[in-house]
Parts: C-alpha cells; sequence; structure tokens
C-alpha cells in the first residue's frame, strides 16, 4: 500500500479506536484496506438513491450531503458530513442505497471496496462494533433533524444547523478561532430545513440584526454563542462527541 494510503487510514483509525477497544490485529486489518482515491467535484453524486454501492467511501477534505427527493421532484436535505465521515458505511450490508449523496463542495474522497469492509467486520468484530456506533451517531443525527425540521420554529431551524455545524468543525478542528465557512447555499439551507429561500435569508438577516451571528457571503462568525444556542435550542449530546475526539472542549462560543 502506498504511504500515503496508510497515511489516510492511520487519520481514520484514530477516530475508530475512540468507538472501540482495538488491538494490534485490529489495526493492522484496518491499514491494510485497499482504497482508490479521487476527487469529486461539487453535486456530483457519490451514491445515488437505487444504486447498488459496491463502496463505501471517506471524506479527506470537503463536505457532502445525504437527501431524499420526492415523486415531484421536492429535495429533503437529511445531513451534512464533513472531513473523516464515513459516507454510506450502512451501504457495506444493505444491498440498495435508500437515499443519494452529493458533493456538496469539491471532495477529496477516498473509496473503499465493500466486500473488503464486510471481510473485515467479520474477522475483526471489534472494529465492526466501532464501525456499528458510527453509524448509531449518524442515526442519532438524522433523529435531531427530524426534530428541527417538525417540531422547531424557521429561527430555531437555522440557528440549530449553524450550532451544529460550528461545533463539529470545532472539534473536527477546521473552524477558525473567529468562525467558520458556511458550506450551504441558503437554497440548501431551505432544502435541509424546509423553508422557502426567501425565509431562509430573513432568518439570516434577523439573527445578524440580534447580535447572534456576523456574516460577510458564507464566512460566518459567532460572537454570542449562548444567545444562538439558547435560539435553537441547542445542545451537542446527539453529537456523542465523547466517541469522536478525545478532550472535547466545553460547549462554548466560537
Amino acid at each position: 500500500m502506498p504511504t500515503s494510503h496508510a497515511h489516510i487510514l492511520s487519520q481514520i483509525l484514530r477516530k475508530l479506536e475512540l468507538r472501540g477497544a482495538l488491538d494490534d490485529a485490529d489495526r493492522g486489518a484496518f491499514l491494510a484496506l485497499p482504497l482508490h482515491r479521487r476527487m469529486v467535484e461539487p453535486n456530483v453524486y457519490m451514491v445515488r438513491e437505487g444504486d447498488r454501492p459496491d463502496y463505501a467511501s471517506v471524506i479527506l477534505g470537503g463536505f457532502a450531503f445525504r437527501q431524499k427527493v420526492t415523486e415531484a421532484g421536492a429535495r429533503q436535505i437529511v445531513s451534512v458530513h464533513i472531513v473523516g465521515d464515513f459516507i454510506d458505511l450502512e451501504g457495506t450490508l444493505l444491498n440498495i442505497a435508500d437515499h443519494s449523496v452529493q458533493a456538496l463542495t469539491r471532495c477529496d474522497m477516498a473509496f473503499i471496496p465493500r466486500q473488503a469492509i464486510r471481510d473485515l467486520v467479520l474477522s475483526h468484530p471489534r472494529l465492526g462494533l466501532a464501525m456499528w456506533v458510527d453509524t448509531l451517531i449518524d442515526g442519532s443525527v438524522f433523529r435531531e433533524w427530524i426534530a428541527n425540521v417538525g417540531r422547531r420554529d424557521g429561527t430555531a431551524r437555522i440557528a440549530h444547523i449553524i450550532c451544529e455545524l460550528g461545533r463539529r468543525l470545532e472539534i473536527a478542528g477546521l473552524a477558525r478561532a473567529d468562525g467558520f465557512t458556511l458550506p450551504l447555499t441558503q437554497e440548501q439551507l431551505g432544502d435541509a430545513t424546509g423553508m422557502t429561500t426567501v425565509h431562509v435569508n430573513r432568518v439570516l438577516k434577523s439573527l445578524a440584526q440580534r447580535g447572534l451571528i456576523r456574516r460577510v457571503r458564507r464566512d460566518l462568525s459567532i460572537p454570542d454563542w449562548e444567545g444562538l444556542r439558547s435560539t435553537a435550542g441547542f445542545s451537542d449530546a446527539y453529537l456523542h462527541f465523547d466517541q469522536v475526539a478525545r478532550g472535547v472542549r466545553p460547549d462554548r462560543s466560537l
């Protein structure tokens, strides 16, 4: 395996080690996984609903999102994924994709054959447990997004997504000291929250007028984290950071 591939897998392995107690044999087997690395341009599908994927993929750089599309063509974005996230890990066991995954920005991706992951899970159950935890955390995020769309008002919906992305990027070391770059357009924020683009624009302006956020195009800072979190009703418990990163800082202002 090329050294660069080993380095890539080492980074992913460190994340999995927080989700299960692995031994040297587990680590060696994971680092021996084959992978294909390539760039995926914005809006390109990594998985389409109805596909029979023969790989799982990991984001090495950029952002991606999961979505469902109704028969009438309406799109619902159900999660956003960042560096280090497995995409469609469940696809190693489910034969047909029940949703689509698209690149939100230009993405550097590692594609790992489905059969290689299946063999790994069967021969190294501790790795299988760690990957199971990974999919359980995805499920936790999906549940929070359902509650966000179904039971929060428009202002809280937008504030909640900003809080989530801010915390995830902060923990991953991808946020600036004063904030982060919001990868979603206003149209995409609308598809994630069940709101029109006009409504999203009004909410962003309102949050800025209240001093909860500052934004220049997609550059976003959060001068009043407590105020924004209160507006969103946000708690990061559903992100299970205790199984994502060691030494997680308390929920605080970016």
